[in-house]
Order: C-alpha cells, then sequence, then structure tokens
C-alpha cells in the first residue's frame, strides 16, 4: 500500500497539459530507450500537491542538477493520472525495495525500462537525515560508468524477482473464500485500527476512505441483529459526523480536502480531488439512508453544490481538482499552502461585526463564528501540522461544538443559530471569493467522471432530487461524445480545456484503462437505476464487453492494470489495493454481479466467480486491503434482489414506488424500471418481465429473487418492509 508523502504526506510533481513545461509528460516513455548511452530518469506525480511544487522549484529549476540531467539522462514527466499504468508499475518496484511510496516519486532505469532504484521525495541537496538529489544523480552516474554489468544484472533479478512476487501473492484459488470468514475479518482489522475518539483509522495522516465506509454500512445491514453489525453501524456513522465536522471539510465553500495532517481532522492538506467528492458525496447520502439523519444529507448536498460550482465544465465534464497552494494575495510572488481557505481570528472579527440581539451577552456575529469553528487569536494550526511555517497565526474552520452546545452557550435557539452560521458563511464565501484561487486541474479523466457521475445519480435518486440526477445524464453525455471513441468503442483516459475553453483531446491520445472502463460501467449502471433510461444501460454492456476483451486474464481471473501485450512495460500488473479509490477489480467485481441482475448473462456470473477467487489469497490474509471487494463478496454469496418496477414512470404511483427503492438501503438489489418505452432491450436480456404487469391498473413492484417471485404489491409502504427483510 502506498503511503503517501513526506512523512506520510501524499505529493506528486506538478504537471503541464499535454507534455507542456517542466512537469509534463516532455519525453515518452517509448522513446526512453533510444539513447542507450543514456539513462532514464523518471518522475511521477500529479499536478495539484504540494511537495511536487518542492521538488519542481528546489531541484527541476536548480540550474546545477538541471545540467547534470541534460548532460547524462534522459528525463521523462509523468502525470500519474494520465498513465496510472506507469505510475502502478514502478510504486511497485518503489514500495518492495524501500521503505513505502509516495509522490513525488523518482525512479532511475535502464534503458531497457527495467528500474534499479526508486525513492519519494527528495530535496536538492544532503542534509542530517537525508540524500539530495544532487548527490544520487552522481551516484547513479558513477555506477553506470564503472559498474555497468552488475547494474544490469541486479535491475534483471529485481524486475524478476517483483513479479514472482506478484504471482505468488494473488494465491487464487479455484472458487471464492467463505465470505462470513472474509467479511468478519475484515471487520476486526478495522475495529483494530477504529480511532474511538475521531473516527477513522488508523493515526495521522487520516484519510476519509470511503471504501471502509461502504463496507461497513453493508457489514451492519446483514448482521442487523448481532453486536458487530451494531459497532459496525457506529464506526461508520461516527467517523462520517467527525470528518464532517473537521477541517477537512470546507465549511465556507463546501467539498472536501483530500485528507488530513492529524489525527482530529482539523488540518488538512488542501489539495481538493474530485475522485473524493464523487465516493464521499455517495457514502454520505448513503448514511442518510441508513439513518435518515439530515445532517447526512446535506452534507452530500454542500459536496454536489461544490463540484456544480467549481469542479464543472460547460461540456457536462469534470476538472480533476484544484492545487493545495495559492497566492495569500493578488501582489504575491509566491504561492503558500492553504492560503486560500485560512483565516485570522481579527479578519473575521472585522468581517463581521453585527451584534446578536437575542444572545444574553453582548455578542457579534464574528465571535459566534470563531467560537463555534475553533478560531483563536494565536491561530488554531500548531507548529508540527505547519512544517513549512506557511500557516502561522492562520485559522483553519473545525466545528469544534454541536450546534445544541453553541446555542446553549449564548443562549440561542438551535434553529436562529444555524440561520446566523449560514449568514456568517456565506458572507466568508463572498470575502474569499476576491481571493487568488488555487490552480484548477482542468484534465477530465474517464475514471474521476465516472466516480462523479456515480456520486450525482446516486445521490439524487435517494435524496429525490431530480435536478442532481439530470447533472448525472448530462456527465453521461459528456464521456460519450468527448472520452468514448465510435469507430472502435474503446474509452480514451483524459481530454483537456483549450483556450478557447472547448474540449480537447490530447495530440497523442491515451486510451482508457480497466479503471476507466470499472469507473465508466458503475456511473452508466447507476445512471440507469436514477433515470430509468435503458441506453445508458445498453452502453454499459458494451463497455464490459469491451474491457474483458482488453484486459481481462482468462488464465488465472481478474483484469490487469494495462494492455498486457504492452512491451513498453517490465512487469504487468493487477491491481489489489482499495486505497483512495477503489481498485478496478474491486468496481469490476460489483459491476459483473449487477450486470447479471441486468442480463442474466451466465458468463458474466461466472467471470465475477473468477474474479474474486483470482484474489482468494490477498482476501484470505489481508482483507481490509480489499475492503470494496470483500463487500462484493458478501453480496455475491447473499441471493441478489431484481426489484422491477412496472408503471408509466411519469406516473405519481410509479414514482412512489420509486423513490421508496431508493430510499432503503439495500445492499444486494438491482432495480429494474419495466415500462413500454423500455421493454424492447430489457425484455431481450430479461425474458422474464414479460410475465409481469401492472396489477389492476396500479404501478406494482415485484421482486425476484432465488428464481422466485413475490405477489404484486403497490403499496410503497407494503414494499419498504419487503425490502427492510
Amino acid at each position: 500500500m502506498a503511503t503517501e508523502g513526506r512523512g506520510q504526506e501524499p505529493r506528486g510533481p506538478p504537471t503541464g497539459r499535454r507534455g507542456e513545461g517542466v512537469g509534463g509528460s516532455g519525453v515518452s516513455l517509448r522513446s526512453a530507450g533510444a539513447r542507450p548511452p543514456f539513462l532514464p530518469d523518471l518522475t511521477v506525480g500529479y499536478s495539484t500537491c504540494h511537495w511536487c511544487h518542492m521538488m519542481e522549484e528546489e531541484c527541476f529549476r536548480c540550474p546545477a542538477i538541471g545540467r547534470i540531467l541534460s548532460d547524462h539522462f534522459v528525463s521523462i514527466k509523468v502525470d500519474r493520472e494520465e498513465r496510472p499504468d506507469v505510475d502502478k508499475v514502478y510504486m511497485a518496484f518503489v514500495q518492495t525495495t524501500s521503505s513505502g511510496g509516495g509522490w513525488p516519486m523518482s525512479v532511475w532505469l535502464t534503458p531497457s525500462l527495467q528500474p534499479f532504484l526508486g525513492g519519494t521525495y527528495f530535496p536538492p541537496e544532503d542534509g542530517v537525515s537525508h540524500i539530495g538529489f544532487r548527490t544520487i544523480l552522481l551516484r547513479v552516474l558513477e555506477q553506470w560508468k564503472h559498474n555497468r554489468t552488475s547494474l544490469l544484472e541486479n535491475a534483471q533479478r529485481l524486475t524478476e524477482a517483483l513479479q514472482a512476487r506478484l504471482k505468488m501473492a494473488a494465491g487464487a484459488r479455484e472458487e471464492p473464500p467463505p465470505a462470513e470468514e472474509v467479511s468478519d475479518h475484515c471487520f476486526r482489522q478495522l475495529a483494530d485500527a477504529y480511532d474511538e475518539e475521531y473516527g477513522g483509522f488508523g493515526n495521522a495522516p487520516k484519510f476519509p476512505s470511503p471504501v471502509n465506509i461502504t463496507f461497513l454500512l453493508t457489514y451492519w445491514a446483514q448482521r442487523r441483529s448481532l453486536s458487530e453489525g451494531s459497532q459496525a453501524l457506529h464506526m461508520a456513522l461516527h467517523t462520517l459526523k467527525m470528518v464532517a465536522h473537521g477541517g477537512i471539510r470546507d465549511h465556507v465553500g463546501q467539498g472536501f480536502h483530500h485528507y488530513s495532517t492529524d489525527q482530529g481532522w482539523n488540518v488538512p492538506h488542501f489539495e481538493k480531488m474530485l475522485s473524493d467528492q464523487g465516493q464521499l458525496a455517495v457514502v454520505y447520502a448513503k448514511a442518510f439512508q441508513v439513518s435518515g439523519d439530515q445532517f447526512f444529507a446535506d452534507v452530500a448536498r454542500g459536496i454536489l453544490l461544490y463540484v456544480s460550482r467549481d469542479l464543472s465544465h460547460k461540456s457536462g465534464g469534470f476538472f480533476s481538482a484544484e492545487d493545495a497552494d495559492s497566492f495569500p494575495d493578488a501582489g504575491s510572488s509566491r504561492r503558500k499552502e492553504g492560503a486560500f481557505y485560512v483565516w485570522s481570528a481579527a479578519e473575521i472579527q472585522r468581517l463581521l461585526p453585527e451584534p446578536i440581539v437575542d444572545a444574553t451577552e453582548p455578542l457579534t456575529l464574528g465571535q459566534i463564528i470563531c467560537h463555534h469553528y475553533g478560531v483563536k487569536e494565536t491561530g488554531n494550526v500548531s507548529p508540527t501540522q505547519d512544517l513549512n511555517g506557511e500557516l502561522q497565526g492562520q485559522n483553519v474552520l473545525t466545528a469544534h461544538y454541536s450546534l445544541e452546545l453553541t446555542a446553549a452557550r449564548y443562549g440561542l435557539g438551535v434553529e436562529p443559530l444555524r440561520a446566523l452560521l449560514a449568514t456568517g458563511q456565506k458572507y466568508l464565501f463572498e470575502v474569499r471569493s476576491q481571493r487568488p484561487r488555487p490552480r484548477l486541474d482542468t484534465k477530465m479523466l474517464a475514471a474521476w467522471n465516472g466516480l462523479m457521475i456515480s456520486g450525482f445519480a446516486r445521490a439524487g435518486a435517494i435524496l429525490g432530487q431530480e435536478d442532481l440526477v439530470q447533472r448525472a445524464i448530462s456527465g453521461a453525455t459528456f464521456l460519450q461524445r468527448h472520452l468514448s471513441d465510435p469507430g472502435s468503442g474503446r474509452l480514451l483516459r483524459c481530454c483537456y480545456v483549450g483556450h478557447d475553453q472547448a474540449v480537447e483531446a490530447s495530440s497523442q491520445p491515451i486510451w482508457g484503462f480497466p479503471e476507466d472502463y470499472a469507473c465508466v460501467i458503475q456511473a452508466l449502471l447507476d445512471v440507469y437505476e436514477a433515470s430509468g433510461d435503458t441506453a445508458w444501460l445498453e452502453w454499459a454492456l458494451q463497455l464490459q464487453s469491451t474491457q474483458d476483451r482488453l484486459f481481462w486474464d482468462p488464465q488465472s481471473g481478474g483484469y490487469f492494470c494495462s494492455d498486457p501485450e504492452d512491451p513498453y512495460l517490465p512487469l504487468c500488473l493487477k491491481d489489489d489495493q482499495d486505497g483512495a479509490e477503489p481498485s478496478a477489480n474491486s468496481v469490476s467485481a460489483s459491476n459483473l454481479l449487477r450486470i447479471v441482475g441486468f442480463s442474466d448473462r451466465r458468463d458474466w456470473k461466472d467471470e465475477c466467480v473468477q474474479l474474486l477467487a483470482a484474489f482468494s489469497g490477498r482476501l484470505l490474509r489481508a482483507p481490509v486491503a480489499l475492503p470494496e471487494l470483500v463487500r462484493v463478496l458478501a453480496t455475491h454469496q447473499q441471493s441478489l434482489k431484481q426489484v422491477v418496477i412496472c408503471g408509466d414512470p411519469q406516473a405519481r404511483d410509479t414514482q412512489a414506488l420509486l423513490r421508496t427503492v431508493h430510499s432503503v438501503f439495500v445492499p444486494n438489489r438491482v432495480l429494474i424500471q419495466a415500462n413500454s418505452k423500455s421493454s424492447g432491450f430489457l425484455f431481450r436480456q430479461l425474458p422474464f418481465l414479460a410475465s409481469l404487469s401492472q396489477w389492476e391498473g396500479e404501478a406494482t413492484a415485484y421482486v425476484w429473487e432465488n428464481d422466485a417471485c413475490s405477489l404484486p404489491i403497490t403499496s410503497p409502504r407494503v414494499l419498504r418492509k419487503f425490502l427492510q427483510k
């Protein structure tokens, strides 16, 4: 598992658009071996991370280091978000041969692209506890000049050993492992790492980890009557509340930062990633579905508001991220981490001087904001959380108190306080909008767009908001227009925004990877269930066939991370880690299971079984590394519920049944809307639909399970009880 960043902090080199500038792709991997006397020096990272900007400034813009690189190396700069296949291969090497991994990642390669040395962030010169980038370059050159044969032989041995280790780690069996055993093991591992006080798992840095929350909610749903089920639900909901109260959430502009530098979620690393927003929108909507607590629904709406406002293009696509760094003011020449988001106590007091007339003591709106959000005169960021000294005297807004406690402190009602906080947030947002914004990564990735479309579709369906579902549809339309090749039926990895704000493909198109297919297929299934339009379902099935043709391993099962015939990568890997994003294999297993419910295709059911079996060794030894795949395994070994709604999709009684289905958390169900408009495609996939019809002219629900069908259900209340069994 990659540990992200300096002292566990994520990082990545600045990347220019389509190879422009020092951080762009520059030299392709295909040309790296073209000049044998020169060694490939590979740097992999991503555009929005603080530590990549640091390495760019310190190393890549240093004239002395630049001369060494120009004279002796082929320098390759790769955006890990454009080329996840390259990142995974060389990250596997770095993790195996060093104490961890992260970005920016530097790897030195032989002319045949086999790695022999690698690591993460390097400062330019030697220090007390670290070696400098310049020293490493000189030592590599020395070895290449005087010990070349040994270096090449060592690189070959390392590559072969890594390939053998990866094959052994899979530990595939003929059948998937027992779901109950694996699920219980995964739950115990999460419970052991659970932070009882602040929620989440492990120590700092802490990530929200939506895959863990989704697993815990499913675990609860399958063990509601057991103490372990209650514990899992508490862990999930408590974590989500603590994360939403913390500074990792942007309380002024909404949305979430990537991770917290401290255990209590107070001080974030300030980059905002699209992939986080999409997943968190789904889990907060599910938390509302499970608990009925409006707080979770409000958080989900806030995420989608932020994405609609700040990460959306007029074409319907979604941008990748906003930077952690920004200029403190218009006259600044140097960006600082978090400058756009932080506040001084004096600034808030000056901006919000309005007196509160109903309070039990003299009070201003600024004082309420400062108290509720933990703002201090000296700043609320400790030196240990501010490694570069850029946040001294500043405050990250963190909800330190509940609404009830703050209201009681000042003799106010909860609802009046809620309105006051909203007024203060709105004004701070207007003021903040005048600050220099963080840099926006306008690259649009198929996989991340898929995650975000799922966020809008699922949250829109659960919250009953048609406008959110329509935003999901416009995102799916964008994918079809700009990230799908009509001739081959293949997906493209990414596209960009040109200078005239038009969407442009790369000059050298990058074909989609398994994660692109997995996340886009998932999104299309979600859009179908939210909208009932079978065109999205039909495209999803077509893409599943394409993904199988390009990436499926017919011998051992599962999907490769890249084209297994690619001669330019020294290893062919399978993704077996659900981290900040779920792995392509985990999402694909879920997709296959759902598609069986929509198509009754036996070959795809067998494929799902093969995929789960392919990772049996990993699932048995360390299920916590694959919580999403564990969730799918548990769902697979339950019986699938096919919920069929027969009726005019615009009719009120049909809408009432659909709202009921979306409002109940049922991990092992698919929703099928069988109406006259969808009958052609769906009836070809599922012939049993021909036997179902509306009962006495009313919209009717049927639940198929274990090849048996329920009696017709026309009452939303009865349907809810049936689904909650």
